[in-house]
């Protein structure tokens, strides 16, 4: 069986930057419908792309307890969600339902360790995964039958969705699956907040880890490391990076009951649609039914009063925190 593993608030972050400047609205209140029209066109063109027999969604629900009892800080540099983001959230959980994605959630547990579980369980059971999401911590669970599918950067969306198997992980970090873990922690992860060892980045970070093997090793070869300059330091910091380790490997032990798969009602999202006022998208969707329905009015676009804050881009010119590029 071919499972479609979606990282919910990865995904519904991009579905509202990208139709932010639209600013649709539904006509007869301004209630914001941009990031359910983008999240509609991502779930039907992944459905239609992969063509998978089962979907899910994993959301995060409240914080990661596990995360926050390592580092209090965990996370802590986050602007606060966009106000339309959290007034459409329940609404696209709605949507998500109807269309016939199965949710995950679990409070105090992260959705990237919900996805983990669930892949170590399905895999194990002969099953393929495909996850989606721009989250780079996913190359540690790519390998065999799982596959990462990242989305469009946000510097550069003309690349158009990736697809990473073990080879395309190595071949961008530089280290296989496997030290994936032992790489974030050396280097750190910005969009998360945890720091890694000051100066040290990407190359001396895969340098390390090919010369002693793993985190283990290079630690243990503190007196010996090169440049010799960062000896002092790996020595005195080597609790905290095996901290780092600890909150980059992603626990795999959370329940995940797959049940059965839920039918799509499409008489109930053509009818959410409807309430919602998304009269474009309802005519797309009608269409990809083999129904032709009478056209209705285009949601009208509103001026833009405030822009909220987008992820903001690399120092050094590249893609956002969090994004795999």
């Amino acid at each position: 069986m071919r499972w479609l593993l979606i990282d919910g608030f990865n995904l519904v972050f991009r579905s509202h930057f990208a139709m932010e400047r639209s600013n649709l609205r539904r006509s007869s209140d301004q209630f914001p419908t941009g990031a359910l029209h983008g999240w509609m066109k991502t779930l039907l063109d992944l459905r239609a792309s992969e063509q998978p027999d089962r979907c899910a969604v994993f959301f995060d629900l409240g914080g990661s307890d596990r995360h926050l009892a390592v580092l209090p800080e965990y996370k802590a540099q986050r602007d606060d969600t966009p106000e339309d983001i959290v007034a459409q959230l329940p609404e696209i959980k709605a949507l998500t339902a109807l269309l016939g994605f199965q949710i995950f959630e679990q409070r105090g547990v992260e959705a990237d360790d919900l996805i983990a579980t669930a892949v170590r369980r399905l895999s194990a059971d002969g099953h393929a995964c495909i996850i989606v999401s721009a989250d780079k911590d996913f190359g540690q669970c790519v390998g065999g039958p799982v596959l990462q599918l990242a989305p469009p950067p946000t510097a550069n969306p003309a690349l158009g969705w990736r697809r990473l198997d073990a080879a395309a992980v190595e071949e961008k970090f530089g280290v296989p699956p496997r030290l994936i873990a032992d790489y974030l922690a050396l280097v750190g992860d910005t969009s998360d907040n945890i720091p890694g060892l000051r100066g040290v980045g990407p190359k001396t970070a895969v340098k390390w880890l090919q010369e002693h093997g793993d985190l283990a090793g290079v630690l243990a070869a503190g007196d010996k490391l090169e440049p010799e300059r960062f000896r002092e330091q790996v020595k005195a910091e080597a609790a905290r990076i095996r901290g780092n380790l600890e909150l980059v490997t992603f626990r795999t032990d959370f329940p995940f009951v797959p049940g059965e798969a839920t039918p799509e009602d499409t008489m109930g999202v053509e009818a959410f649609l409807t309430r919602m006022e998304m009269h474009s998208t309802l005519r797309r969707y009608q269409a990809s039914q083999g129904r032709a329905e009478s056209p209705a009015p285009e949601e009208p676009a509103r001026p833009v009063k405030a822009t909220p804050k987008s992820p903001k881009p690399a120092a050094d010119g590249g893609p956002a925190q969090g994004e795999l590029f």
